[in-house]
């Protein structure tokens, strides 16, 4: 299941998440995005119960954009125990992607 967060979720959602935590920052216009758009999704599946997989839009939630110092989309965060262990940027290899969530899995 693909998660959306937003400010008021934040907290309880990622930073207390008992399972480890990807986001994906992306917006509706990024093309990159878009085109790893269906890659997250299946791996939200794949993962599902052992990594938490969600959503931030940008323009909707630019705090929690810039709480992560995020300036280029898509941007990728990994957060375990409440901390970031991984932040990556850019449309990437399924592969390449899928080698951050096993580090983190």
């Amino acid at each position: 299941m693909e998660y959306r967060f937003d400010e008021n979720t934040f907290n309880e959602e990622v930073m207390n998440s008992s399972i480890p935590v990807m986001i994906d920052f992306y917006a509706e216009w990024c093309g990159p995005c878009r085109m790893m758009s269906p890659v997250v999704e299946e791996f939200a599946k794949e993962y599902e119960g052992k990594v938490k997989i969600g959503k931030v839009n940008v323009d909707e939630q630019a705090t929690l954009a810039s709480m992560f110092g995020i300036q280029s989309i898509p941007s990728f965060v990994f957060i375990k125990d409440g901390k970031v262990i991984d932040k990556v940027t850019g449309a990437m290899p399924r592969n390449v992607l899928k080698g951050h969530l096993e580090d983190l899995a």
